[in-house]
């Protein structure tokens, strides 16, 4: 457990939130949140620094300390990858998930091959490769031979990432000009909201035509053959501006 978690458990008792609380919002096991809080003095005095000093401590006396399966056994690579994703905002296990995906030889695993190489249990699992698939990382498949779910990733996913992440930009954009239409193009709240639709939504055509100018580097477009349609994600339309 990183410091970094440990601050987030720290911030989760301030919040009131319960173990289960805490331990869904750092995608880790109850059992392991209750286990770090009540060996570090429990929920009224649980200090995150001190609380990482202890668990050194107690590993140069010879604890040993949890295996993390990140990646395929003795991939650094792998690690700096996680590392990287985590400091960009996604959670530890998702990115495990993610980075084990990306680095098998076909990009395809079932939720059980993904338990069983990180050690970890079907509900973590599953909630990272929701997650992944929510936000275009992953697509899932049926395997009618086996009758389960298969996750998979290809070059592609990159493309609908973006393109799923610009639309929720572009429905912000939407509501901060609906914001400005129903406070009055004039007022300054209605011109404020205004001007951030407008750049809101420019940034966002912008990346679009980026991401598909660009999207031929992508799995068969290398060869210069389109990608999967683009109509799997239509394009919303531009937002009518109320206010300059």
């Amino acid at each position: 457990m990183t410091q970094q978690d440990r601050q987030r458990i720290a911030a989760g008792i301030a919040d009131g939130l319960s173990y289960a609380g805490i331990a869904r919002r750092l995608d880790r096991p109850t059992s392991t949140i209750s286990r770090e809080i009540g060996r570090n003095g429990g929920p009224s005095g649980y200090q995150p620094q001190r609380a990482h000093r202890a668990t050194a401590q107690r590993a140069r006396r010879g604890t040993p300390a949890p295996a993390r399966a990140a990646g395929p056994p003795g991939d650094t690579t792998g690690e700096e990858i996680i590392e990287m994703a985590v400091r960009a905002g996604l959670p530890r296990m998702t990115a495990r998930v993610h980075v084990d995906l990306l680095l098998s030889e076909d990009g395809r695993r079932t939720a059980a091959e993904l338990t069983r190489r990180l050690k970890v249990s079907p509900a973590s699992v599953s909630v990272a490769v929701n997650y992944l698939v929510q936000h275009g990382y992953v697509r899932r498949e049926r395997d009618p031979q086996r009758r389960r779910d298969v996750y998979v990733i290809d070059d592609e996913a990159w493309y609908h990432s973006i393109v799923l992440s610009t639309r929720q930009t572009l429905d912000a954009a939407q509501s901060a000009m609906a914001t400005a239409e129903a406070s009055g193009p004039d007022s300054p709240v209605g011109q404020r909201m205004a001007r951030a639709g407008a750049f809101l939504e420019r940034v966002s055509l912008d990346i679009m035509e980026s991401a598909d100018r660009w999207r031929p580097l992508l799995g068969r477009g290398a060869s210069g053959e389109p990608g999967e349609p683009a109509d799997r994600f239509p394009r919303p339309p531009r937002i009518a501006r109320g206010g300059r």
